[in-house]
């Protein structure tokens, strides 16, 4: 068994409790409150904007310069391709500029993207790639099995083509296969340090979905 096979195993449950969470139904369903998406794009827009930077760790620590040349191309793609989509959310949710320049995240997104980078910072190229992919990976499975799905709402209609698109596809592939490479020779210390990182991701995963839903926010002391 390859090692993502294992990895993908192990977090079956929590995956299939991500395609089945209100906020991704919603979506294809286009029931899902537009309040609940404008306070995902808002800290998608956040947790994307350190994806990328996790990602260009990821080239700095790549043994090869071919690897780190196509982190470089991901951390891109990152900017252009997703950041760029939610330009485009924002400005048909109405979210102004100032609005996003006072938006702080939410608990879950700072959490998750704290995760990564402790991840990046202490381990090598598996370990980044460990602690990301679930983010590729299981927005890939969504937008596969949402593909069909026609809201009324074109905002959703636009999120379900972006995640189940082949380009996309191709990237999640290159990562998963990346991920395999590396984890080849490895100690069963380090393998089960990057099956941790992945378990974790995933978890956040499905808080994502839930903080969105329910609109987390810090506690207020008044």
């Amino acid at each position: 068994m390859k090692f993502s096979q294992e990895l993908r195993q192990a977090v079956d449950q929590s995956w299939n409790a991500s395609f089945e969470h209100p906020f991704v139904q919603g979506i294809a369903k286009g029931t899902l409150p537009l309040s609940s998406f404008r306070h995902y794009v808002l800290n998608d827009a956040y947790y994307l904007s350190q994806f990328a930077r996790v990602q260009s760790l990821g080239a700095a620590k790549a043994d090869s310069l071919a690897v780190s040349n196509r982190m470089s191309v991901h951390a891109q793609g990152t900017y252009n391709a997703e950041l760029s989509l939610h330009q485009t959310f924002m400005q048909q949710l109405g979210i102004t500029e100032e609005e996003r320049r006072a938006f702080q995240p939410s608990p879950t997104a700072y959490a998750y993207t704290s995760h990564m980078f402790r991840a990046a910072y202490n381990g090598h190229l598996g370990d980044i790639i460990a602690a990301i992919l679930p983010c590729y990976w299981l927005y890939y499975e969504i937008g596969e099995r949402l593909q069909g799905s026609t809201p009324k709402e074109p905002i959703y209609r636009e999120w379900i083509a972006a995640y189940g698109g082949e380009w996309f596809g191709e990237m999640v592939r290159e990562q998963i296969d990346r991920l395999d490479e590396l984890a080849e020779g490895l100690s069963e210390a380090d393998r089960a340090r990057m099956k941790q990182h992945f378990i974790i991701s995933s978890h956040y995963e499905y808080m994502f979905w839930e903080m969105a839903y329910t609109h987390e926010v810090w506690p207020s002391y008044k």
